[in-house]
């Protein structure tokens, strides 16, 4: 594929945090882009500034239903991705993975799209080995209150080669780990827009368990990057390849790191720890330094300092919770 062409792109989940930023990124490299999006956890204002651009629109559509575009390519980026979202309606989860995925394979194949999975470090559950190299099969509860996630996101994967072996699809996928930045949503439930949003508001700082548990955290530039440079590479890389910050902090340092960066009072207060949820996280990034050349750069103060500030920006008001399940 000449990627240096014109595309037409679609963005499942294009409205959505990472999905937003996929498409800004497209839309100023002149590609035509389609942004597919049923605006249950992502935010209309994400793009919002694109809606003038010749080059851009917008379909309000779910991916477990069909739909038949013409596109050159297609990052699949769709999913609820925090806890507190996806287990709200995990049946919903499970076909949003599964049968978003079958759709969107088949457009691939049809059109001779090459398409991205916006995998996650999740397919690794409570991993045994550490840090995690794509080559580790994980540590998954198929039947615990994260398996619709984690499982559905497994059998993404497994599409996604199946439909490459049997049918010659020209797929990449990745897998995420923590990520943050600007335009994250305020209420989707996840430790830093969490602790950010707790501490601006003056609240406390709600943290799981005795906050030992271990993450490490991407910004959001970094991480787009390193998207592009998978969808992008023609040595017929395909992945999986882990897109992470190797930095590992442990979620009592990060609460802190908040109160001290906001100038917040913030007291913080200890809950229950979640079912299943993964007691350390760290990615193995050794196959994205030697195949797509990609490393994060932003440390996770710099990078935090950028998410408070935007966070600071917005009105609070503008958005609502998803769904019931945040802190």
């Amino acid at each position: 594929m000449n990627v240096s062409k014109i595309n037409r792109v679609l963005v499942t989940g294009g409205a959505g945090f990472l999905g937003s930023h996929i498409c800004e990124r497209l839309v100023e490299a002149g590609h035509d882009v389609i942004c597919l999006d049923n605006f249950f956890t992502s935010q209309k204002t994400n793009v919002a500034h694109l809606l003038g651009r010749p080059n851009f629109e917008v379909i309000r559509h779910d991916v477990t239903l069909p739909i038949f575009l013409e596109v050159d390519q297609i990052f699949h980026m769709a999913c609820p991705a925090a806890p507190g979202h996806y287990q709200f309606n995990p049946i919903k989860t499970v076909k949003t993975s599964v049968m978003g995925s079958i759709n969107m394979l088949g457009m691939a194949k049809r059109c001779g799209a090459r398409i991205l999975l916006a995998s996650t470090s999740e397919i690794y559950g409570d991993p045994l080995i550490h840090p995690q190299p794509e080559s580790y099969w994980g540590n998954v509860n198929t039947i615990g209150v994260r398996s619709c996630y984690d499982e559905g996101k497994r059998v993404a994967e497994t599409l996604f080669m199946d439909y490459h072996r049997k049918n010659k699809v020209d797929i990449r996928i990745v897998r995420i780990f923590n990520t943050y930045g600007p335009r994250m949503h305020p209420y989707d439930g996840r430790v830093v827009s969490n602790f950010i949003r707790q501490a601006i508001q003056g609240e406390p700082i709600t943290i799981f368990g005795e906050g030992e548990q271990t993450r490490s955290f991407c910004y959001r530039d970094d991480l787009v990057e390193g998207i592009f440079r998978l969808m992008n590479n023609e040595q017929n890389v395909i992945g999986p390849i882990n897109i992470g910050n190797p930095s590992e902090f442990t979620i009592r340092e990060l609460a802190e790191l908040v109160v001290q960066l906001t100038g917040a009072k913030s007291s913080i207060e200890k809950r229950p720890l979640p079912p299943d949820d993964p007691t350390r996280r760290q990615p193995d990034i050794t196959l994205a330094k030697k195949h797509l050349s990609w490393e994060p750069t932003i440390p996770l103060r710099e990078g935090l300092q950028k998410t408070i500030d935007w966070f600071r920006t917005i009105d609070l008001d503008h958005y609502r919770p998803p769904t019931p399940n945040y802190v």
